[in-house]
């Protein structure tokens, strides 16, 4: 999958910036509609859907808690932040508008629709990550095809980089449901990888999540400081 150089998103959101300033301006009597929400936490899956589990371990749990420092270190830098699950439920069971018979279609159309309902300029969807031979580890920040959502991965695959010493780059996919359909700029975190003993002890430990959550919202910050 095709990577864009950070060198070149940053021209072209500076360029984006600079459209901006000197494009058209509104009449005085125009007043432009605001964002309910700076940022849309996704806390993945909840309810009958546990995601990957190890023994008792489940990824819902895990991403409900990161998602939950998450929200409170955003908050505490000002930011406009909504949580679409704030416990163990499925947002399946709220969706009564999606005509499909599958709970994880039906699912994924409700996080999507509350990006919209809610108007938020960020989507950010957290996750825990596995892998099958056991021996991956690390995070990896999955991206819309598009300049924004790269910007900000980037920035939140550089942070995550720092703060648990690994060296990757995030991806560009086309295959995720909400990647397609959200239209503000969207990233999935796979914060760690729980088949990992070193990456499940940081995930299921408390100042483990509390230093994956602060490297996410270091992220965000960065992001919004660079591209607001």
């Amino acid at each position: 999958m095709a990577l864009f150089p950070i060198r070149i998103l940053l021209i072209v959101c500076s360029m984006l910036l600079l459209a901006g300033r000197s494009g058209a301006t509104e009449p005085p009597n125009v007043k432009r509609a605001l964002p309910a929400a700076d940022v849309l936490i996704d806390a993945g899956h909840g309810g009958i859907d546990g995601g990957t589990h190890w023994n008792g371990v489940l990824e819902k749990d895990i991403n409900l808690e990161i998602s939950r420092k998450l929200y409170l270190f955003l908050r505490s830098k000002g930011l406009k932040v909504i949580l679409n699950r704030t416990g163990d439920y499925a947002l399946s069971d709220d969706n009564r508008w999606h005509l499909s018979r599958s709970r994880h279609r039906r699912d994924l159309s409700q996080r999507k629709g509350l990006s919209e309902e809610i108007g938020a300029s960020i989507f950010v969807s957290i996750h825990v990550n596995w892998s099958p031979k056991g021996k991956k580890k690390g995070p990896l920040v999955i991206h819309q095809t598009e300049g924004k959502s790269a910007l900000l991965a980037r920035f939140i695959q550089d942070s995550l980089n720092q703060q648990q010493g690994r060296f990757r780059l995030p991806q560009a996919a086309d295959q995720f449901y909400l990647l397609n359909r959200v239209q503000a700029p969207s990233v999935i975190v796979e914060t760690a990888f729980l088949s990992d003993p070193g990456d499940r002890a940081m995930l299921t430990s408390i100042p483990g999540q509390n230093r994956i959550a602060a490297a996410i919202a270091n992220g965000i910050l960065a992001y919004r400081a660079f591209c607001p």
